[in-house]
C-alpha cells in the first residue's frame, strides 16, 4: 500500500477525557508506522503539554500550538510565536478581570496564580468521583497540573498560546477584547468545563501548518488522513483526503467530515485505521 501520511488531534482523539490514550489507539499508531506510514501529532497543545505517555508512542513530527508550530524529524520547519505587546496586553486583561490562564510556550507552562488550584478544583471537584475516574485522572490530568509552572514573570517572548479557565466574562466578550490579535475558542479540552477557553495567533491553523509540512516533505494531500473531535479541528478535517470524526466529536464536525468512527475509549482509532487498511 502506498504510503499514506495521518495527522492526529490529541484532546478527544487520541488522547480521553482524563488524558489517558487507549491501548487500541497507541496499538493502532506503532502498527501503522510499522506498516511504512507517516503519523504526526496535530494539536492545540504546545510542545510542553506533550507528555512522555503521548510522545513515547512515536511519531514521525509534531504540528502544536494549533499550526504554529511544526517539527519534522527532531527539527523545527516553523515556528510562531504571540507579539510581546499582545502578551502584556492579555496578561493585564486577565488579570484586571479575574480571569485564570496559563501561558504556552515549547519551555513550559507558565500559570497566573490561583490557576493550579483553580485547574483542581474544576477536574477534582466532583464528589461523586469513583476510583476508577479518579486513578485516571491522577494517571492523566494530575501531571498536567503539577507541570505549571506558578511565580514567573508572565511578560514573555516565547509564547506560542493561551489558556484560560472558568472566565467570568462570557467567551464573546474576550473575542471582542481581543479582535485582530488572537482568534478565541472555547476550550478543546472536556476537563476544563464550562466558560475555559483557548487564544492562538490569528490566520494561523492546523489546515496551513499541514500544507505547509507536505511542501516541505514533498508529499500529496490526496494521501492524507487525519482524525480529530473539536471545531479546531474543522479546516484540517475539511483540507486532507479523508478527515474523520470521532464519535465523541462535536456535530459541527461530524457534519464536515468524510467519515465518522467509534469514540476514542471504543477503539475509534484502531478501528477506523483497520477499515482504511492502514494496519
Amino acid at each position: 500500500m502506498k504510503r499514506k501520511i495521518i495527522f492526529m488531534d490529541v484532546d478527544g482523539t487520541l488522547v480521553n477525557d482524563n488524558d489517558i490514550v487507549p491501548d487500541s489507539a497507541a496499538a493502532a499508531i506503532k502498527k501503522a508506522r510499522k506498516n511504512g506510514h507517516y503519523i504526526f501529532l496535530c494539536t492545540g497543545r504546545s510542545k510542553a503539554e506533550l507528555f512522555d505517555h503521548i510522545i513515547e508512542i512515536g511519531f514521525d513530527g509534531i504540528i502544536a500550538a494549533s499550526g504554529g508550530y511544526i517539527e519534522f524529524d527532531n527539527k523545527v520547519i516553523m515556528h510562531k510565536k504571540v507579539q510581546n505587546e499582545d502578551v502584556k496586553h492579555l496578561v493585564k486583561y486577565f488579570n484586571e478581570n479575574n480571569i485564570d490562564f496559563y501561558l504556552e510556550s515549547n519551555g513550559g507552562l507558565f500559570a497566573s496564580q490561583n490557576c493550579k488550584n483553580h485547574l483542581r478544583k474544576i477536574i477534582y471537584g466532583d464528589n461523586n468521583l469513583d476510583s476508577k475516574k479518579r486513578a485516571e485522572l491522577d494517571k492523566g490530568m494530575n501531571p498536567f497540573i503539577e507541570c505549571l509552572i506558578e511565580g514567573e514573570n508572565l511578560i514573555r517572548d516565547d509564547i506560542n498560546k493561551v489558556s484560560f479557565l472558568g472566565s467570568p466574562i462570557p467567551i464573546e466578550t474576550i473575542k471582542e477584547e481581543f479582535e485582530g490579535k488572537f482568534n478565541v475558542i472555547p476550550s478543546t479540552v472536556p476537563a476544563f468545563g464550562k466558560n475555559s477557553g483557548e487564544l492562538s495567533i490569528p490566520g494561523i491553523h492546523k489546515a496551513l501548518a499541514i500544507e505547509t509540512l507536505l511542501k516541505y516533505l514533498n508529499l500529496q494531500r490526496e494521501d492524507t488522513f487525519a482524525y480529530g473531535d473539536g471545531i479546531n479541528d474543522a479546516e484540517m478535517i475539511q483540507y486532507v483526503n479523508t478527515g474523520i470524526a470521532m464519535g465523541n466529536a462535536k456535530e459541527e464536525l461530524k457534519n464536515v467530515a468524510d467519515d465518522v468512527t467509534d469514540t476514542h475509549d471504543e477503539g475509534g482509532i484502531y478501528n477506523s485505521f483497520k477499515k482504511y487498511k492502514l494496519i
